[in-house]
Formats: structure tokens, sequence, C-alpha cells
């Protein structure tokens, strides 16, 4: 299963492949699991964020403004999205192995 994000996305998404990872396409499942466990904790730090930006421009605090509050926001929803997608294609891969006859 070949997954990919363009740059772009991968980028305002937080998940970029590390440097690492980018360079060994046969790392093994350890890299894999190493990448995505980090891409996953990136999509919780932008919703933590997101909340607190949003709790704090709530409350009328210096210097956080509409703008930066809203890209956050949409930084956090893309980033949540794209990690939505990258389990559904898992799940729909982890089906049909188990479906394949052997």
């Amino acid at each position: 299963m070949d997954v990919r994000f363009p740059s772009s996305l991968a980028s305002v998404a937080g998940l970029a492949a590390p440097a690492s990872a980018a360079k060994s396409a046969a790392g093994g499942p350890t890299q894999f699991a190493g990448a995505l466990k980090d891409a996953l904790q990136n999509v919780s730090r932008l919703q933590n964020e997101s909340t607190e930006l949003q709790r704090q421009f709530q409350l009328g605090a210096e210097g956080v403004t509409l703008e930066q509050t809203m890209v956050t926001m949409q930084s956090a929803q893309v980033g949540f999205q794209a990690a939505m997608t990258v389990r559904n294609r898992l799940v729909s891969a982890y089906t049909d192995i188990m479906n394949m006859q052997v």
C-alpha cells in the first residue's frame, strides 16, 4: 500500500516523514511504527494548541488574534483528516490481506 501526501499537505498536517524514514524505503516495521507514532503525536499537539488558542482568544488574551486561531484550527483539522485517511487505508489493507486465500 502506498500512501502519499503532497508535500504542502504533509507539512501543514504534521505528517511529514522524518528524514531517516524517507531515506530508507525498506526500513521495516519499527521505522514505520515510529513515524506513525510521531505523526499522531504531532496531530495531538496541533489539536491541543488549537484548543488553547481558542480558549485564550475567547478570554481576550493579549497577542492572540482571530487569524492565528483560525489558521491553527485549520492545521489541526487537516492533520486529523490526514491521520484518519491513513487509518482507513491501513484498515482496508489489513482487511484485504485477511481475506486472501492461502
